[in-house]
């Protein structure tokens, strides 16, 4: 590790590294399934399996081998591959009954046709019963459409741990959405600027980028990332004084630039009027209010907000179509967070939860006798999805969140959740309809093998009928399972 290396454009990228040098767009399509290409500069991470595209990157070595992330994803739909789902063991207590019933029907058909003076007739009617009856049908339900529907999942950036995990996420009454970086993006955004008369609004914004230029508060970076947005020229503050708790004052060619909370503009007896309005509106709205003051007197007002994801507000519509209850949990406070479910259309809010008490409110909603999934990313999210029936972790957050995660998701998107559910139903219809078809296989060709329409219709299933239909059988199990690749998600 800690090798430099080169990847010119439209080389597959060898290893997990960090971009040192270059700026290129990146095809992740094998570790997400996102079909766009994602902008990769200096300091952005790069994957093992990706493909660069038209630029140049020089990139050091983070992960070789085996630790890859790609490597890791492999080894997991290896193992969940080969692991049983609970719904297996229907299929082994019915192989438990069938293969004595078979023998128990094969041995009848000899004696009876024995004793109807037809041995001839009843050594091929025994021979096939016993290989037309073949269990392998019943054997390969289950098993070829749990695999291939691993398989389907890892396509889409959805890695599943093991086969019990696709019928556990099908029983799932409930879905429980952490907020922050998992509904919404994670960082604050301005959304709104209301300027005064004095100033326009992008020079009210240039203003507090001056004086938030030496500040590293979350805050201060949303008005600094607008103002690099808008292209804004930003020089430097002659004076910069942090006051925690209530904002900061800084000094820009004589003018004393206050930007902060109510406390600060009262410290410094700004008077709000102009602005009041407003600011009720927003704070209404859940929305962080910033004022702006220029030589004591207001000038503007910033509403910052967390916004939702893009993908949010419709794949929440969507679980609400697959008949599940969805909740919000956050430890923002109750106003911020009926905001955001209000957008999202989400009827269920658990508000100014402690990380603590996650745990607890998944005990409780299962406590009511719901089958719950708890979607998150961050570190106090890990109990909480531990806890839950299906923890689904977001793949691009904390680790110990993954760690806790049933299903992990490579791409930040909601509605790798919605297909999650979907790929379950799916595998659970699959599975259902396999097996279907293996017990009506054999309700049908048993009786037939047996002689049972002899009398009536001279037709008996000799042997090497009996084989074809067999093989006929198993390859109809599999192609319906192997139908699941081409289902849409």
């Amino acid at each position: 590790m800690g090798e430099l290396l080169v990847v010119r454009p439209g080389e597959r990228i060898p290893v997990d590294a960090v971009v040192v040098d270059g700026l290129s767009s990146v095809d992740e399509s094998l570790l997400t399934g996102e079909s766009m290409p994602v902008e990769k500069g200096v300091g952005d991470e790069v994957y093992a399996g990706t493909i660069n595209g038209a630029g140049l990157l020089r990139i050091r070595a983070t992960r070789v081998g085996g630790e890859t992330i790609l490597a890791q994803i492999v080894r997991l739909v290896e193992e969940a591959q080969s692991s049983r789902a609970p719904i297996q063991r229907l299929a082994d207590r019915l192989l438990t009954f069938f293969i004595p019933l078979v023998l128990l029907v094969a041995s009848a058909a000899l004696i009876l046709w024995i004793l109807l003076g037809s041995p001839v007739r009843g050594l091929t009617s025994f021979v096939s019963v016993l290989v037309v009856a073949c269990p392998c049908a019943l054997g390969l339900a289950v098993p070829t459409a749990i695999m291939v529907g691993i398989g389907r999942g890892a396509e889409s950036g959805i890695l599943i741990r093991h086969g019990g995990i696709l019928e556990a996420l099908g029983d799932i009454e409930a879905v429980v959405f952490d907020k922050t970086g998992t509904l919404t993006k994670g960082e604050p955004e301005v959304v709104e600027i209301i300027a005064t008369g004095f100033h326009s609004e992008e020079e009210a914004l240039r203003l507090a980028c001056i004086a938030e230029k030496g500040s590293e508060h979350p805050l201060a970076e949303a008005i600094l990332r607008e103002g690099a947005r808008r292209g804004l020229d930003i020089p430097d503050a002659e004076d910069f004084k942090p006051l925690p708790g209530r904002g900061v004052v800084a000094e820009h060619r004589g003018r004393r630039i206050l930007l902060g909370n109510r406390n600060l503009m009262e410290l410094y007896g700004v008077s709000l009027e102009a602005l009041e309005d407003e600011a009720r509106r927003m704070e209404a709205e859940g929305r962080t209010i910033i004022f702006l003051a220029v030589d004591d007197v207001a000038a503007a007002l910033f509403a910052i907000m967390d916004t939702a994801k893009e993908d949010a507000g419709e794949a929440v519509e969507e679980l609400k179509a697959l008949g599940l209850e969805v909740y919000m949990l956050t430890g923002d406070n109750s106003r911020t967070a009926e905001a955001i479910a209000l957008e999202l259309g989400i009827d269920h809010v658990l508000a100014e939860v402690l990380p603590e008490e996650k745990v607890e409110v998944i005990r409780g909603l299962q406590a009511e006798g719901l089958r719950v999934a708890m979607v998150g990313d961050g570190i106090n999210d890990a109990p909480a999805l531990t806890q839950a029936d299906v923890g689904i972790a977001i793949g691009s957050g904390a680790d110990i969140a993954v760690e806790a995660g049933d299903i992990i998701l490579m791409g930040e998107e909601i509605e790798g959740v919605v297909k999650a559910f979907k790929l379950s139903r799916m595998t659970l219809s699959k599975i259902k309809q396999n097996l279907f078809w293996a017990l009506l296989y054999n309700l049908l060709t048993i009786p037939l093998a047996a002689g049972l329409l002899y009398p009536l219709a001279g037709f008996l299933l000799r042997p090497e009928a009996s084989a074809a239909a067999m093989v006929a059988s198993d390859v109809i199990v599999v192609g319906n399972s192997l139908l699941l690749r081409r289902k849409p998600l």
